[in-house]
């Protein structure tokens, strides 16, 4: 494998098309994909300022690097990346890509992340502004990660999440197969048109949690006092150690909670006998 070592890059694809190189301690300044169509690049310590710089690349390594803001769209169209102790400050990272593994990055600015991406491993990843994250992704698995931004995972599907904290508004939407575990998950309108999401040893803020789902599952699972109006036009079955500020229009299948404050049927209900709501001291 070649080594470059020390040096500086900038411009117009100045490595465009290298095969087998390892960078050490490599700066490359402003300009335009500086790795375009590359494979088997290792990329350790080194700085990345330019646009683009990893588009159409076929297995790569990126270790205690760093993207500044100008690395904006870095890592795009391309295979196979593993990515560890590295600090991300460029937004709209990891667009239609197979293949990617991170453990322990820091992404402050996550903007339009993860769009169309297959077969991800995350571990340890701490990820702010993230709005509109994971759109249209899909065989996932988290273990271990710190969200902020809204709209994310919006129709992926296979994803499995753990001991994750999740701040979103409209988390979830029209996703398939996913079941998250031993995380906290705050915001409004929780996994509203899903199919097959189940949450297992969960805590969920946020108020209209889980209407119009398919297959609905809830495990030992707490509801705060803010989620009210919840499960709204479900198929449901729920086992719920918290008391339940208020149900909606339930559509089938069985929920229990400790207790239930409003439990709301009224002329929109498409149910006709077909729910159960019960206290788990009635079990």
């Amino acid at each position: 494998m070649e080594v470059i070592k020390d040096q500086e890059f900038g411009g117009e694809r100045p490595l465009f098309g290298a095969r087998n190189l390892k960078l050490e301690n490599v700066v490359i300044h402003t300009g335009e994909s500086a790795l375009k169509c590359c494979s088997n690049i290792d990329a350790v310590n080194c700085r990345f300022e330019g646009k683009y710089p990893f588009w159409h690349v076929d297995g790569f390594k990126v270790k205690d690097c760093l993207f500044t803001p100008g690395a904006r769209a870095a890592l795009w169209y391309s295979r196979n990346l593993e990515m560890t102790d590295t600090q991300v400050d460029a937004p709209k990272m990891f667009r239609e890509m197979d293949g990617i593994k991170l453990r322990n990055v820091n992404i402050p600015d996550g903007q339009e992340t993860l769009w169309h991406c297959a077969n991800v491993d995350i571990a340890n990843v701490d990820i702010r502004k993230a709005d509109y994250l994971f759109m249209h992704s899909h065989d996932v698995k988290i273990d271990g990660w710190y969200q902020e931004g809204n709209y994310s995972f919006q129709y992926c599907r296979n994803i499995e999440i753990r001991n994750a904290v999740i701040h979103s508004k409209d988390a979830f939407w029209g996703t398939e197969n996913v079941t998250i575990y031993d995380s906290e998950i705050i915001g409004e309108y929780l996994g509203w048109h899903s199919r097959r999401l189940r949450l297992v040893r969960c805590k969920i803020s946020g108020t209209q949690p889980l209407c119009y789902a398919r297959d609905l599952v809830l495990e030992d699972c707490e509801l705060a006092p803010d989620c009210d109006l919840a499960f709204e036009d479900s198929e449901v079955n729920a086992n719920i150690l918290s008391p339940v500020t208020s149900v909606k229009n339930p559509l089938a299948g069985c929920i229990r909670a400790n207790s239930f404050g409003d439990i709301i049927v009224d002329e929109h209900s498409k149910a006709i006998n077909l729910v159960t709501i019960i206290t788990n001291e009635q079990l």
